[in-house]
């Protein structure tokens, strides 16, 4: 079957490819190994936090393009995706300051309050440092989001093919790629790569991508004590203190945190990319008790508007760049996005705006290429 772009991989990312190219006129197949709406990779679940505290250039041209996109997608479908309730970041005070400087340049409102005038504000959150509040932030309707881009990539004509492993990718010339599944193979001058974990085995040996780790990441949903108590998401970055018991008894108690409330669930909770590196075939879904025990008392030190006992583990999965940074470009006639770690939602339709246009012959900025 010949047409003109394949897309292999159904989470965030080739949905948003899929979107852009279908619309750009293209003919657009998106192959996923999985069903619809499986919670094995790294698109699943109801919420993800919408950060802007970024201070590079970069990354706050996608935000800027990702809100606009964002908002155009939800007036195509009729429903919001976006809830802007703000986002509260603490915890590494130089780096917040760089990134205050960086929305001061660009006129993005956030400000500083001290910790005794965020806890005030948010009863359910302790803060030992001044607060860096962006309320243009605030949590992305993930779940929503999904069907929103396959709605409307479908809208634009793409076909989109669920429980459809792909077996072998063959680039045949600067124009061709074949794409074989179990019964079709499709022929393409490009091919959209964005499978997430399974990225190195699907390609590995096609391209020569950054090392990407792959990490099975045990975020938990926890109970709110009082449902009138106001959550922004957040983002915490603690500040060591030897002092602290736990400081010895978990390695990585100083690692970022990240959260929001997730409408009906609870308030979600989790470290910053320290799961353990697990092959995305053999993953167990259950939870390190280390890790998760750390978590819980992460709950009860920082979070005193929760009940800690309630922890309802996630499992989702990072794949991770030795910089963090994304890889959104092509080798020949394959185009990849890749490398998310564990922060690319946000960013998801501006990405797929970035990798049609690498398939139309342009290239992304330069902090994205696989070279860099």
């Amino acid at each position: 079957m010949q047409v003109d772009v394949v897309v292999v991989g159904g989470g965030a990312m080739g949905s948003a490819a899929a979107w852009q190219l279908a619309r750009s006129g293209r003919s657009v197949v998106l192959l996923e190994q999985f069903e619809a709406g499986h919670h094995i990779g790294a698109s699943h679940g109801a919420t993800r936090n919408f950060n802007t505290a970024y201070a590079e250039a970069d990354y706050l041209d996608l935000l800027a393009e990702s809100k606009t996109l964002w908002d155009e997608l939800a007036a195509e479908n009729g429903a919001p995706l976006l809830d802007l309730v703000g986002l509260a970041n603490h915890g590494n005070l130089p780096r917040l300051k760089e990134v205050r400087e960086a929305h001061e340049a660009r006129g993005i409102e956030s400000y500083f309050i001290s910790a005794e005038e965020a806890a005030n504000r948010w009863l359910g959150m302790n803060f030992a440092t001044d607060v860096l509040f962006v309320p243009g932030s605030g949590r992305i309707r993930s779940a929503d989001a999904l069907a929103a881009l396959r709605k409307s990539a479908e809208a634009h004509g793409a076909v989109f093919m669920y429980s459809t492993p792909v077996r072998d990718i063959r680039v045949d010339g600067a124009e061709s790629v074949v794409v074989v599944t179990e019964e079709t193979e499709y022929t393409a001058k490009r091919v959209v790569v964005t499978a997430g974990a399974w990225t190195p085995k699907l390609i590995g040996k096609l391209t020569d991508l950054p090392a990407l780790v792959v990490t099975q990441e045990q975020p938990a949903h926890f109970t709110p004590t009082d449902n009138t108590f106001v959550w922004p998401s957040f983002n915490h970055s603690p500040d060591p203190d030897p002092n602290n018991e736990a400081y010895e008894a978990y390695e990585y108690w100083y690692s970022p945190v990240y959260g929001m409330l997730t409408p009906g669930e609870g308030v979600k909770a989790g470290w910053h990319g320290v799961g353990p590196v697990m092959d995305p075939d053999e993953r167990t879904f259950e939870p390190i008790p280390h890790q998760m025990e750390a978590l819980v008392r992460y709950a009860q030190e920082w979070l005193p508007g929760v009940d800690p006992s309630t922890a309802v583990p996630i499992s989702c999965t990072y794949t991770t760049t030795p910089n963090e940074d994304f890889v959104l470009d092509h080798f020949g006639p394959l185009v990849v996005g890749a490398g998310f770690s564990g922060h690319g939602f946000k960013f998801t339709p501006a990405i797929g705006r970035v990798l049609k246009d690498i398939v139309d012959g342009g290239v992304a900025p330069e902090r994205f290429r696989a070279d860099r």
